[in-house]
């Protein structure tokens, strides 16, 4: 018997195919954590230690996280093949210009806001995934996907056109997906002494192995391991999503999961998931160094500026870090302020270099916080 599982034959003559039925976790024998893992394990968690504590004090923390997540959504969605930008996202007629590339991104997050509310009240388990599954895939692309609902039909994994005879990878069939779920569920809560890191590994492993859904496994799957960080206690803040890394290294994520499953490889799939925490975690300390940096340089422009119109340009400071792409009429609205007044502040801000007009004409000027959004735009090009 293969160490990761065994294939499952299905039906006979014309209409037979095997499918895969993983082993439970965790992995007999148990992943080998030689010195150079063991070395990468631990730096892991002193940059995820550190990211944690930086995370603690930066100001306006739930702004900050608030747009981090929105990239991270955007990332998540990309690996799929969403065609979206960050200006897409942060567009000012998004609702008029929704579509559907757009939509999954606004799923992906109302999937994670759900998935916040709902974990002071329910553990994470096959429930709780199927809530989030349910948020996710309520849109134009996915309201014909079971939103909310385990499949019911074998699903498979290839390229476009694949059958069940042409398919790359071919998930557990209706019972023994039942089975291999239930079990995950029981490895998610049981206490047990496999280092917290390698656990959430393996669980993502596995959910991606299963495949349970019949569309959007792989953006719970990643949304699943930035809540497991939360809840082994490792992160306490949502400031840490693996897509970035994945992203970038796609071809090989994807071929990662399919060794464990080809080759029993659990050890290269550990070691690919903890250099992602690695890479993702500096990255992530690097962002948010530069946005602290950005927004020192920016006060203090405007604490230079003539007493009169600071009031206001601090409010609108603070507006423009969550609505980094503005346009005169709807910030005016938004703060409380007449147009004339905003549109002097817009036009301080645009000769100081904080603000640049993108678009629009004389009566609907479009304004971005450029600076601001590169530093967020980095990994989603």
């Amino acid at each position: 018997m293969k160490r990761s599982g065994t294939y499952a034959n299905n039906y006979l003559g014309d209409m037979s195919y095997r499918s895969f039925k993983p082993t439970d976790l965790p992995p007999n024998p148990s992943v080998a954590i030689n010195r150079d893992l063991d070395e990468m394990i631990k730096e892991a968690y002193l940059l995820l230690g550190r990211l944690d504590g930086v995370s603690a004090f930066i100001p306006n923390r739930e702004l900050f996280i608030s747009m981090y997540v929105r990239k991270e959504a955007l990332l998540s969605s990309q690996i799929e093949g969403t065609q979206a930008t960050m200006e897409d996202i942060f567009d000012l007629r998004l609702q008029a210009n929704m579509n559907r590339d757009v939509e999954d991104v606004t799923q992906y997050l109302k999937a994670l806001s759900r998935a916040n509310e709902l974990i002071p009240k329910l553990p994470i388990s096959i429930r709780f995934l199927k809530e989030m599954h349910k948020v996710l895939l309520t849109s134009q692309r996915g309201h014909d996907k079971d939103p909310g609902e385990l499949r019911r039909t074998q699903n498979w994994i290839g390229a476009s056109g694949s059958t069940l005879k042409t398919a790359r990878y071919i998930p557990p069939n209706i019972d023994d997906m039942s089975e291999s779920l239930a079990s995950l569920e029981k490895f998610i809560h049981a206490e047990d002494e496999l280092d917290p890191l390698i656990k959430i590994a393996l669980i993502h492993y596995q959910f991606e192995t299963i495949h349970p859904f019949l569309d959007g496994n792989g953006r719970v799957g990643r949304l699943l391991i930035s809540l497991l960080l939360k809840q082994y206690r490792i992160l306490s803040y949502d400031t840490l999503y693996l897509s970035f890394f994945l992203k970038k290294n796609r071809r090989e994520y994807y071929e990662r999961l399919d060794f464990v499953r080809t080759r029993d490889d659990y050890e290269g799939w550990v070691r690919f998931f903890v250099e992602g925490l690695i890479e993702t975690a500096d990255h992530a300390l690097r962002c948010i160094d530069e946005l602290l940096e950005l927004r020192a340089m920016n006060a203090e422009r405007i604490a230079e500026m003539s007493t009169k119109p600071r009031k206001t340009a601090s409010s609108l400071f603070t507006y423009i870090e969550a609505h980094p792409i503005i346009d005169i009429k709807q910030t005016s609205i938004d703060l409380g302020k007449a147009f004339n007044t905003i549109a002097k502040a817009i036009a301080t801000f645009v000769d100081l270099g904080i603000l640049q007009k993108i678009g629009g004409g004389r009566r609907y000027r479009i304004y971005a916080y450029r600076d601001y959004l590169n530093i967020l735009r980095d990994g989603t090009e």
